[in-house]
């Protein structure tokens, strides 16, 4: 990582939510407009649509009922990881194969991770997992999922592919493989 300030991490809610919502404009809506509303129990608005999108953040931001930690790089949020109980982000990628092999739900859930396109490869990623980490340790911890794809044995991917982020990522904090849930995809576990 370049010298200059260390990565911090805050939690997203009204304060934060200018800054959130500059990164969001500054990388055209994240994903088509998604917002980080797609794991949320209301999902994408229907019809699609980005300022409708916005606004439920926003409306989760205000009322503080989102878990989100942004990451900072000086006064700028340069990515995030979305985690919650397993009711506040029901919508994980490939739910039915999820599902069909369930064992227990966890207490706590990473849906997803993001990082600024000017700002990868300067460990946002990691930064931005240790703090969702450290803030369910905070409110009691309990066994944490993720969803990651598998980066092994794999063409290179990137972007929209790595939304729930990269196995190794994970399993550098610890999280250890549960099951398969798609062709690249692993429920993968941790107790905090």
């Amino acid at each position: 990582m370049p010298d200059g300030p260390a990565l911090t991490t805050r939690l997203l809610d009204a304060d934060t939510w200018p800054d959130f919502a500059a990164l969001v404009e500054a990388n055209n809506g994240v994903w088509g407009g998604c917002w980080c509303m797609g794991f949320h129990a209301e999902g994408f608005a229907n019809p699609p649509s980005a300022e409708a999108n916005r606004a439920a953040k926003e409306a989760h931001a205000r009322a503080g009922t989102v878990h989100q930690v942004l990451v900072y790089d000086g006064d700028d949020v340069v990515g995030w990881a979305q985690f919650g109980r397993p009711p506040e982000l029901p919508n994980i990628k490939n739910r039915a194969a999820y599902e069909r092999e369930l064992d227990r739900l966890p207490d706590w859930r990473i849906a997803c991770i993001f990082t600024g396109s000017k700002h990868r490869g300067r460990g946002v990623a990691r930064a931005a997992v240790e703090g969702a980490l450290a803030e369910i340790a905070a409110a009691g911890g309990g066994l944490v999922e993720a969803y990651p794809e598998q980066e092994a044995d794999r063409p290179p991917q990137r972007g929209a592919y790595f939304q729930t982020g990269p196995e190794s990522l994970y399993a550098g904090f610890g999280f250890e493989r549960v099951r398969k849930i798609a062709k690249w995809r692993w429920v993968m576990r941790r107790e905090v």
